[in-house]
């Protein structure tokens, strides 16, 4: 039975909510709507220009609905009569294909009509900055090996232990926060979910972080790589595959190399086969490619893939599987869409399910050391122009995500690259005024 918001409001003191949708770029666009008006907004929808947001719409498209899903429902833990929805793209009736939520909901009927239900959890990490972006919030907090650092996370415990406790007043089941490896850098962890409530979290997460810490005179980012050389924000993600009832994990089998299963082997075939045009979504931006391809930082590594790999419990490694019935991918950075990284991963597992993929040899070394003597995988793209020519190539992918989304991304993705190229920037300055 779905859920009444307008009773919710009743029952829980909600004087506004907020219905939210993300768009192609990540970015969420929110109406506040009052309880009163609540019902008619869960059977029609808040309305909306899409131009006006990052998807492929003009000014002359009918208005855009954004219908909420009343089971994503989150009361706002540090503003308690306000409640977060987040909320499906319609049009004139109809899905908007393009719109990642609509997407990720597609990828998963696929899956469930294969029989599998996708669980995953994820590791956002961000910066606590200053106000104004220029330098971390921490000026004590300039050691060479930060990582677990306790003084510095003490110092900012007020920030932190309010997003646990949010999270634990959310029953999310937070289990560990720590300072990270950069200075300044920070991650929380929560129990995983199935894919669609890991990416509604996911997109909270990131709003919830950005408020609290608005809250106490900071700001937080999720950038892939806001202080050259400071480790960068990942996301990493960790998958795994359960049958429908969600009781027996498909990926789990004690009898094979890694405790994973014929089946979880070819689901990471299909990771590793669509790696070079994953790294489109999972890596959106041009600073995306200042983490993954980055020179060993201050810290001594930077926790990030540049090459497609796999391997047993091995952090330099683009996948690795550090237990039986699941793997971890360490290719995503900060800036992903949370509703596009999960469709990608089942868009890609999919793939490789079908095909019986190989994922290839595993290799046990240390990438950031020996990395150069692997010649038998390709490196990931050195920047955006690049994955998205990878993403272009992959017309399975593509299919699999849909030609609506495919041409819409490629398309605005495309276009914030041109932009990017007709920046004028100091570095041009210091090394060609002389010329």
């Amino acid at each position: 039975m779905t859920l009444d918001l307008s009773t919710y409001a009743a029952d829980n003191g909600i004087k506004y909510f907020m219905i939210s949708f993300t768009d192609l770029f990540g970015g969420q666009r929110a109406k506040l709507v009052p309880a009163e008006a609540i019902a008619d907004m869960q059977k029609d929808g808040a309305g909306f220009a899409g131009f006006a947001t990052w998807l492929d719409l003009t000014p002359a498209h009918p208005d855009l609905f954004a219908i909420p899903d009343a089971s994503s429902v989150i009361r706002l833990p540090w503003k308690e009569d306000v409640a977060w929805v987040a909320a499906d793209c319609v049009m004139e009736g109809q899905p908007v294909e393009q719109a990642p939520r609509v997407l990720l909901k597609r990828l998963i009927g696929e899956a469930e009509k294969a029989g599998l239900r996708v669980k995953t959890g994820v590791e956002p990490e961000f910066f606590l900055i200053s106000p104004d972006g220029s330098k971390i919030s921490d000026e004590f907090d300039n050691a060479e090996k930060p990582c677990y650092d306790q003084q510095a996370v003490m110092r900012r415990y007020d920030v932190i232990a309010e997003i646990c406790d949010c999270m634990l007043k959310l029953g999310w089941k937070p289990y560990q926060n720590d300072h990270e490896d950069a200075n300044g850098q920070f991650e929380m962890n929560w129990e995983y979910d199935d894919a669609l409530q890991t990416a509604d979290k996911h997109s909270f997460f990131k709003f919830m972080v950005k408020s609290v810490a608005e809250k106490h005179g900071l700001r937080a980012t999720f950038m892939p790589k806001p202080f050259k050389g400071l480790t960068g924000n990942g996301c990493h993600a960790h998958i795994s595959v359960w049958d429908l009832e969600g009781r027996n994990n498909a990926f789990a089998d004690k009898a094979m190399p890694f405790g994973l299963s014929a089946k979880g082997k070819t689901f990471l075939g299909g990771i590793m086969k669509h790696a070079s045009a994953l790294a489109a979504v999972t890596n959106p931006t041009v600073n995306s490619y200042k983490r993954i391809n980055a020179p060993r930082t201050i810290s001594g590594a930077t926790w990030a893939p540049n090459t497609v790999t796999w391997t047993g419990n091995n952090r330099t490694h683009m996948v690795r599987v550090p237990g039986p019935g699941r793997f971890e991918l360490r290719l995503p950075d900060g800036a992903v869409n949370p509703y596009l990284l999960q469709a990608i991963i089942i868009a890609a597992g999919l793939s490789g399910l079908r095909s019986n993929a190989d994922p290839g040899p595993h290799h046990d070394i240390d990438m950031y050391r020996d990395g150069h003597t692997v010649t038998d995988a390709p490196k990931l793209p050195l920047n955006l122009l690049d994955a998205l020519r990878e993403y272009e190539k992959d017309t399975e992918l593509q299919a699999a995500l849909g030609t609506e989304f495919s041409a819409a991304y490629l398309k605005l993705k495309r276009g914030e690259w041109n932009t990017y190229c007709s920046q004028f920037t100091a570095w041009e300055h210091e090394t060609t005024l002389d010329v």
